[in-house]
């Protein structure tokens, strides 16, 4: 489950080495409801990092990273270094892309897929629709972002604040604890939490009662307005050779990243707009 918390992170520090300056140029990594420290994810992207570097050709310690699990930390931050590239999730993609002019530059692709599909588990045979759960509690570590969860996952049919007690847990394996033992209704999980279930040993087994659409993973962006379309391109390389060089790939088999994919901004058209109509 670990390596669930550490993808949007592969992705930020291979972009890293975007756009090399006179000084360290500062980039934004948000992974709202990450369990991984600051220390920790620091100290892993500046090892990525470094590969970027060399394999897209840039002076050594051309860049710094900044990592918080936090959204409000990330928008704080967002305001204050205004970076050339970051990592956000999709949410705080879909929240800060207007103000920012962010636009995508790569995805992780993961088991072969560049999207996910989020799922709320519960006890077999105990509840039968999303409807049974009205009122009772739901734990997930993607709960840091309600907005994105009730928008984009939930397509706007449920409010989770309104329709759910929430329970938010910085580890996948503790909320499914707590559901196994009956101190959660339901929990919510991203396709990598979802494919960790079968290496779990759960006394009561699981089902899901809600699995959305796809919806495209979030890598790397940049802002539109501060970067060149040859530094987006740049990057993007870099980050295609990523995997496939001899030390990246040791670091993109850490994080489960198979590869990273460029990505025409097209395909996150369909989050936009449920994202714009559901406020």
């Amino acid at each position: 489950m670990r390596k669930t918390h550490l993808i949007l992170i592969a992705s930020l520090l291979a972009s890293l080495a975007a756009n090399a300056a006179p000084n360290p140029e500062m980039i934004v990594v948000c992974y709202p409801g990450g369990s991984v420290n600051a220390k920790d994810a620091n100290g892993a992207m500046s090892s990525m990092l470094r590969v970027v570097e060399r394999v897209g050709q840039w002076p050594a310690n051309s860049f710094n990273s900044l990592f918080t699990d936090k959204s409000d930390e990330c928008r704080k931050q967002m305001a204050e270094k205004k970076p050339k590239f970051a990592i956000t999730s999709l949410g705080l993609y879909l929240e800060l892309r207007s103000q920012y002019n962010l636009v995508p530059v790569v995805q992780p692709r993961i088991k072969g897929r560049t999207n996910e599909r989020y799922r709320v588990m519960v006890q077999k045979d105990k509840y039968k629709r999303m409807d049974n759960l009205k009122g009772l509690t739901l734990g997930g570590t993607v709960l840091e972002e309600p907005a994105f969860i009730g928008k984009i996952v939930f397509a706007g049919k449920y409010d989770p604040a309104s329709f759910f007690i929430l329970k938010s847990s910085n580890q996948a394996i503790r909320a499914l604890r707590s559901l196994d033992k009956g101190e959660l209704d339901a929990v919510i999980l991203n396709e990598q939490q979802f494919g960790g279930l079968a290496s779990l040993q759960m006394k009561t087994p699981l089902e899901a009662v809600f699995t959305s659409e796809e919806i495209p993973l979030m890598g790397v962006v940049a802002n539109s307005a501060t970067t060149t379309a040859e530094e987006r391109a740049r990057f993007g390389k870099a980050l295609e050779e990523m995997c496939t060089d001899t030390e990246g790939k040791k670091l993109c088999d850490l994080f489960g990243v198979e590869s990273f994919a460029p990505v025409d901004a097209a395909v996150f058209e369909p989050m936009v707009k449920l994202w714009a109509e559901g406020k």
